[in-house]
């Protein structure tokens, strides 16, 4: 019975030893791919993940085909190229955005000249006019005199 004991104890003891093997071994295979940028295994998770939630298998292989095409093309993963083509049609549709702010400023500007314009002649024919009047009506006062 005592031989029981003992071989029990060796078995627990075992099991806690290789169960904490085990976790050292995946904790230095999890921090390999986390820490080093080993970024590669995350071009399988996705056609992976669509593998198990559609089951077609078809699909997920293309997927993973396309995704290798276009890094082989480009040097860039789809999704970084995918978020580079937004940010510079973000930044066309400010420029457009800018020249077109641009292009009514410089039409309001002009509006407000050529209206300047029609004022100033508006304001001076009306004090021709006016000086006409004083002019006539002094020159009438000094024939009535004459």
């Amino acid at each position: 019975m005592n031989k029981l004991n003992i071989d029990m104890k060796y078995q627990i003891t075992y099991c806690s030893t290789m169960s904490f093997r085990l976790l050292r071994i995946l904790t230095v295979i999890l921090s390999f791919f986390f820490l080093t940028g080993f970024v590669p295994i995350l071009s399988l998770v996705g056609p992976s993940v669509t593998a198990i939630t559609s089951g077609n298998i078809y699909k997920a292989s293309a997927q993973f085909i396309i995704n290798q095409h276009i890094e082989k093309e480009t040097g860039k993963n789809s999704l970084t190229l995918i978020k580079e083509t937004l940010v510079k049609e973000e930044i066309e549709n400010k420029i457009q955005k800018n020249s077109f702010d641009e292009d009514l400023r410089q039409l309001v500007e002009t509006r407000i000249k050529m209206t300047r314009q029609k004022l100033d002649n508006q304001n001076l024919q009306k004090l021709l006019k006016k000086r006409i009047e004083v002019t006539r009506s002094l020159l009438y006062i000094n024939n009535t005199t004459q």
